[in-house]
Order: C-alpha cells, then sequence, then structure tokens
C-alpha cells in the first residue's frame, strides 16, 4: 500500500476500535435504537452545515436513491444491529467478530465484483478465516442463546459493512465527494430512525458517561471516521481497505478489559488469530518471497 494508505489505515483501526467500548456503555442506560438515532444525528449536526457550506452537496442530484440504500446498509443497519448485539456479548466479542468482514468482502466479491475477486491463496485465507469466526461461535457461545443471537446479529452488522464497502466503488459515488455522502448518509439515518428512537427516550437524564460516549460514537467513531473510511478505500481498495478490521479488536479488546472487566478466553485469541491470518493471506498480504511462490503453485 502507499504511504497515504497506510496512514489513514492507522488511523481507521484506531477510530473504529473504540466504538464498541462506548457503544456497550451507552446501552446499559439508552434504549440501542436511541443510541444509533443520537450517533447518527450527531454526526449530521456537524456535516450537513460543512457540505451545504462547500457545496457538495448539489452532486448528489439524481443519486439519493443510491444514497438512501447506502445509508441502510453501511449506517443504520449495521449500527443498529451492532447496538442490539452488544446488549447480549462483550464489545471485545463484537470487534473480534467485525474483524470478519474483510473475509465477507472477499466472499461477497465472488458474486458481485470481479475486480476483488480471490483464488489460489487469498482463497486460501478466506477459508482459514472463516474458520476463525466458527471457532469464535462454537466455543465463546457455546450453549449460550442469547450470546450466540448477539453475535449472529453483529456477523450480519459485518455483512452490511462489507456489502457497502463493495458498494462505494460503483461508478454511482466515484465522482463525488465523501464529504456529500457521509452527510446525507448520516441525515437519511437520522430521519429514518427519529419517529422510532422518540418512541423509546429514557424516562430520566442518562449519566454524564452515557452522553459523552453518544456524542463520541457521533463525532469521532462516525463523521470523521466515515470520511477517513472513504479516502481509504479510494486510496488501496475495498478489499484491502477493510483490513483494518482485524487490527481493531487489539484497541478493543484492551478497552474492554482494562475499562469494563471483560475476560479474555481461549476462544477469543484462536478465532481472532485465525482471522487476523485468513484475513491478512485473503486481501494479498504475505512476505514477498513466500507469497510469490506460493501464488506461482497455488494460481
Amino acid at each position: 500500500m502507499t504511504r497515504k494508505g497506510w496512514l489513514l489505515f492507522t488511523v481507521m483501526s484506531v477510530l473504529w476500535g473504540i466504538p464498541y467500548l462506548f457503544i456497550k456503555i451507552a446501552v446499559r442506560q439508552l434504549d440501542p435504537t436511541v443510541v444509533v438515532f443520537a450517533r447518527v444525528g450527531v454526526a449530521a449536526a456537524v456535516l450537513m452545515p460543512l457540505a451545504l457550506q462547500r457545496g457538495a452537496l448539489q452532486q448528489l442530484r439524481g443519486r439519493w436513491l443510491a444514497i438512501t440504500a447506502l445509508s441502510f446498509v453501511q449506517i443504520a443497519g449495521p449500527f443498529l444491529l451492532i447496538s442490539f448485539g452488544e446488549q447480549h456479548i462483550a464489545s471485545s466479542l463484537t470487534s473480534l467478530l467485525i474483524a470478519a468482514e474483510p473475509l465477507l468482502v472477499a466472499l461477497l466479491a465472488l458474486r458481485f465484483d470481479a475486480g476483488e475477486q480471490v483464488r489460489g491463496l487469498r482463497l486460501i485465507g478466506l477459508l482459514i478465516g472463516m474458520a476463525g469466526v466458527v471457532v469464535l461461535l462454537g466455543l465463546d457461545v457455546s450453549g449460550d442463546g442469547q450470546k450466540l443471537f448477539g453475535a449472529v446479529l453483529v456477523l450480519l452488522a459485518a455483512a452490511g459493512y462489507a456489502t457497502g464497502a463493495l458498494f462505494v466503488k460503483r461508478p454511482t459515488f466515484a465522482s463525488i465527494s465523501s464529504l456529500s455522502v457521509v452527510a446525507a448518509e448520516c441525515a437519511v439515518a437520522a430521519t429514518a430512525l427519529a419517529p422510532l428512537a422518540v418512541t423509546r427516550l429514557p424516562d430520566s437524564i442518562p449519566d454524564l458517561e452515557v452522553i459523552v460516549s453518544v456524542i463520541v460514537l457521533g463525532l469521532i467513531c462516525t463523521a470523521l471516521a466515515y470520511l477517513s473510511f472513504f479516502a481509504l478505500v479510494a486510496e488501496v481498495g475495498a478489499s484491502r481497505g477493510t483490513v483494518f478490521t482485524y487490527a481493531n479488536p487489539v484497541v478493543s479488546v484492551l478497552l474492554g478489559v482494562i475499562l469494563l472487566g471483560e475476560s479474555l478466553d481461549v476462544a477469543n485469541v484462536v478465532g481472532f488469530l485465525l482471522i487476523i491470518i485468513g484475513s491478512w493471506l485473503s486481501t494479498g498480504g504475505m512476505l514477498p518471497r513466500v507469497g510469490k511462490l506460493l501464488r506461482l503453485l497455488l494460481d
């Protein structure tokens, strides 16, 4: 990857490594729908005026249907699924499951995007990574129906992220700024969720840590993160661009263990290592000489 690609990769590893902690804190006192509405509402309140000032929204003429679809697939849907999922599983397990996103990109690409398809060594990596997900689900949530339900919701969110990553590569979004897309996505999501969120507001003002968590989710983990994400996908592509998700758990697990007292067990470690190896291989990562030799043998 380019120097810019690595910089954006590092930024995204942090920006999307921390939201699981704040979501876990927020859903203790707020309904997940309220959390997501507030999160995208904060992001829209910051980005829309900026987009209007720069005339960026004019680029969206004739593209609002695509923007609406992307908003549900990439923001509203995954945010809700993760928030509901974290009512049943730890924030660290959530981040580990989201790390399967590059694998899901590669899997979806088999049908929808020839430019992102995998074969040979990358296909082996895909299978290894999926084995890691199976280990996480089979060992860490074994015998616990609620935990399994939460894990499935998070995997569906990862599938939404993967679909969104492939979607933003389409010609529809190639000639418009990421600011206009992200601002519009957040505005559409906030508008769609508002009627439901109003019916689920808390009876009293939440604690300060909950309010701060929602603000951080909106400003840092949504507004800033999505602008960085679009720039990363544009720089390195969808399959490589989503590899930052297997660096996120390093941040998330540490925060979960240190601040929330969550445990780190064998299933977490084994599953995570398999996902890392699989994602790395499935996106073309390998030491140059070894990778060249294996590709000659397998391609």
